[in-house]
């Protein structure tokens, strides 16, 4: 019988069920054993309560027994006694007459010892066949005592034969003698003793040694030969001190009590010396009513440990089975299958809760699982599939097309054009009807089995033709884009909508179905740029783009591997022609392609997020190298550009302190260029952050300005020290006047404002000393020098100086321009 499966409700080797049945029956087990441990401990206490009072009772009997054999001889003796012929013959001393009369009184009552005593104590005769000697040397030791009262019994051994007598007076009328009667303490006494209460009992003598001092005993001879006793522990404090001896006999085990049989006054009060009677019980015996009531709780323990096992085996399969049936269950879920209702749900119990609380666990799992495969593969607002349904519906398309001859399948992706004016002019509710206008626009185009029509996201829409060609998905493109022609109308409003639509087919131009998604979509933003409605693909429409992928990443690899190089172009305090300051720029090292170009891979590191890196990088390198530009004539502070998520990095100024930190480079010594650009895409936010940095102390610029839309007003707000006025105005200032008006007007409104002025772009000497004369701060051109390696700054800046040094010597101290620094 399977109590557990492992796996299942356990994954150790024994199941739930076996652990509950085995824990059970553990602790049956446990309980029932102290149950026994503490029956056998009363047992015993008690075993031994009761044959300690036993013996005790068995002691009274033996003394009560010894007395009334004294009584009794007692007064057979005072018969003798009181016997007149038996007194005559004693007055008259006829020995042979008392002889005879000793005897047959003796032989009556069983005394085999009879003796007259003289009035001095003295043996004077004894019956027939009695050893006179020895018995008159008992009388010595014994008559004394007795005589002191009119009756008195004393125990002796005569001949190693223990006996009780007694001694009566003789009086005619005055004292004329003692008749002194010996009854024998034999094995017949012995045997009474046994058969009046059960107990055995052996006589000895403690003067002797070895088995021969056992005079008489009611058990054979056998039991004393080889004995095996010893103090019993636990029966003295509850027997008293005569207790304590064990006696091993024929497989039961015999406890034994002491009782002395020496007489002192004519009370058996228990002398010194003497003999002493051993009364023996079976312990064996006396337990055995208990053992039979042990027997009996053991056979109920096996049969309660059978009914225990069988009532925890089926309790355990009460609680498991609806277990297992509820794992089974919520594997069903794991796998998806949200129908099969759970079992079990009727109980009454624990099990019946979590039946139900599965259940309705099952029931709100299968709901929210039906609402986000809704939300998955369906949009929301439209009705239609999304992408993720979309791209599976392809794909699915294209394994049952494959078998087909020749295989067929086309794609058509449309976006709307100007969606985001009718967001921003009509508002987003009426944009969201004009998707759902167009959706419904749409739905007619899917005329074939396996058709559909899905919202891509934003206002992009797609068409899958399951069974068209390219000519037949060029057709619906058509159809499509007239369908357009007609305005959507809104009630009193209508709306033309136009889009841009790509086409692709599959195998002629993508092997599977992501691919074919990408190159709809590739052909649809050509269409889009090109203002051509409609675009079949074209392997040239993409080529670009795969070749930007690869750059980005290989850019990723070039940072990691060092091959990204710090370029330095110096810019000139015009007033005094000092190299005072350069411009930081990153170049890249490529180990096959040489030196990229920057503009080759900044703006897709813009558009990706990576330029974040290079500026950190850039900004890393230009303060590691910002002590060695530095010497006690000149300051040479660092320019370096930053982009609009450099601005929107809320952490940016924070990470820039570290930089600082670690190199040890004051934020005065670092200028900042930031775009009128990235400044107006998100105002708010790159103002907190431009802030954050003037609070740091960074010289803040505005690269490239004139080219952005930044008003007047706005520009006053900005915690800006200088504008940067773009080169495509200062490159033509010259041929140009209303270059040179912009240039000349913005020099003069940043002085107005408090800040400098800074002119990239200066390309010749004349540009050069135009910007001078206009009162131009610092200058940057090729005519100053071209972008180098940061490593040449120094020996270009000492050249540099030497020149200017030369011509202030030959033209004094109004140098009209430096010779070219390149």
């Amino acid at each position: 019988m399977s109590l557990g499966q492992p796996g299942k409700l356990g994954k150790s080797k024994w199941g739930f069920a076996a652990r509950i049945v085995a824990l059970s029956l553990a602790l049956f087990l446990l309980v029932q054993a102290a149950v026994f441990g503490i029956v056998r401990a009363t047992i015993e206490r008690t075993a031994r309560q009761q044959i300690a009072a036993e013996l005790q009772v068995d002691e009274r009997v033996w003394r009560r027994l010894l007395d009334q054999n004294a009584q009794k001889l007692a007064q057979a003796a005072r018969l003798l006694a009181g016997d007149f012929g038996f007194r005559t013959a004693v007055s008259s001393g006829d020995l042979q007459t008392i002889r005879s009369v000793l005897d047959n009184h003796g032989a009556r009552i069983g005394a085999t010892v009879t003796a007259l005593i003289d009035s001095q104590l003295a043996l004077q005769a004894a019956g027939e066949g009695q050893d006179s000697q020895a018995l008159a040397a008992l009388v010595g030791q014994i008559a004394v005592p007795m005589s002191r009262q009119s009756a008195g019994s004393q125990i002796a051994l005569l001949n190693q034969v223990p006996y009780q007598f007694v001694q009566v007076p003789v009086r005619a009328p005055v004292l004329i003698g003692w008749v002194l009667m010996g009854f024998p303490i034999g094995q017949a006494l012995l045997d009474d003793m046994r058969a009046l209460s059960g107990v055995h009992v052996a006589i000895y003598n403690p003067a002797n040694a070895g088995p021969a001092a056992v005079l008489a005993s009611t058990l054979p001879a056998a039991a004393f030969d080889a004995p095996q006793s010893k103090a019993v522990s636990g029966f003295g404090p509850e027997l008293g001190p005569e207790l304590g001896l064990a006696l091993k006999f024929d497989g039961d085990t015999l406890v034994g009590r002491h009782v002395k049989l020496e007489v002192v006054g004519g009370r058996l009060d228990g002398g010194k010396g003497g003999l002493q009677t051993l009364l023996l019980r079976s312990f064996t015996d006396v337990v055995a009513p208990f053992r039979q009531a042990q027997s009996a709780l053991a056979w109920i323990t096996a049969l309660g440990v059978v009914l225990f096992g069988l009532g925890s085996v089926f309790l355990a399969r009460r609680i498991t089975t609806p277990l297992r049936d509820l794992v089974r269950a919520s594997e069903k879920l794991g796998r998806g299958d949200y129908q099969t209702a759970m079992q079990h749900t009727q109980r009454r119990d624990e099990i019946g809760d979590l039946a139900v609380a599965f259940d309705a666990m099952r029931v709100n799992i299968s709901a929210q699982q039906a609402e986000i495969r809704q939300l998955a593969y369906w949009d929301r607002l439209t009705g239609l599939p999304n992408r993720a349904r979309f791209r599976d519906a392809v794909q699915q398309a294209i394994a049952d097309q494959a078998a087909t001859t020749p295989p067929t399948l086309a794609v058509v992706v449309l976006d709307l054009d100007r969606f985001k004016l009718i967001n921003d002019v009509l508002g987003y509710a009426f944009g969201d009807r004009v998707l759902e206008a167009v959706a419904k626009r749409l739905a007619v185009f899917a005329t074939q089995p396996g058709d559909l029509v899905a919202r891509l996201g934003g206002n992009s829409f797609a068409v899958l033709l399951a069974h068209g060609d390219l000519p037949q998905a060029l057709h619906v493109a058509a159809q499509i884009a007239q369908s357009f022609e007609a305005p959507l109308a809104f009630g009193d409003q209508t709306i033309d909508v136009t889009a841009a639509i790509g086409v692709a087919g599959w195998p002629a131009h993508a092997p599977d179905a992501d691919t074919l998604l990408s190159r709809s979509e590739v052909a649809m933003y050509s269409a889009k740029s090109r203002t051509t409605g409609i675009q079949l693909y074209d392997s040239a429409l993409d080529s670009s783009s795969s070749q930007t992928l690869s750059l980005l990443s290989e850019l990723r690899h070039a940072l990691e591997h060092h091959e990204l190089r710090l370029f330095l172009q110096p810019k000139i305090g015009l007033p005094h022609s000092n190299p005072n300051a350069a411009e930081a720029l990153v170049r890249w090292q490529h180990p096959t392609r040489g030196l990229v170009p920057p503009l080759e891979f900044i703006p897709f590191a813009e558009q990706t997020g990576f330029v974040r890196l290079l500026t950190l990088w850039v900004f890393n390198e230009a303060a590691s190298l910002w002590h060695g530009l530095q010497t006690p004539e000149q300051a040479v502070q660092v320019a370096i550009n930053l982009s609009t998520r450099d601005l929107l990095d809320v952490d940016f100024p924070a990470k820039l302190d570290l930089i600082l930190q670690r190199h040890q480079v004051p934020a005065s010594g670092m200028c900042l260029e930031i775009t009128e650009s990235a400044i107006m895409d998100d105002p708010l936010r790159a103002l907190a952050t431009l802030n954050k940095l003037h609070e740091r102390g960074f010289k803040l610029s505005i690269d490239d300005f004139g080219t952005g839309y930044s008003s007047l007003a706005y520009l006053k707000r900005l915690p800006v020290n200088q504008l940067k006025i773009d080169k495509s105005f200062v490159m033509a200032m010259e041929r140009v006047p209303g270059d040179a008006m912009i240039v000349r007007s913005t020099i003069d409104l940043a002085h107005n404002l408090g800040l400098t002025v800074v002119a990239e772009g200066v390309e010749n000497a004349a540009i050069y000393n135009a910007l001078k004369q206009l009162g131009c701060d610092e200058g940057q051109g090729y005519f100053i020098s071209k972008p180098m390696p940061a490593e040449r700054f120094v020996a270009w800046r000492r050249k540099w100086n030497d020149k200017l040094d030369a011509n202030r010597r030959d033209y004094g101290q109004s140098v009209p321009m430096p010779l070219s620094g390149n």
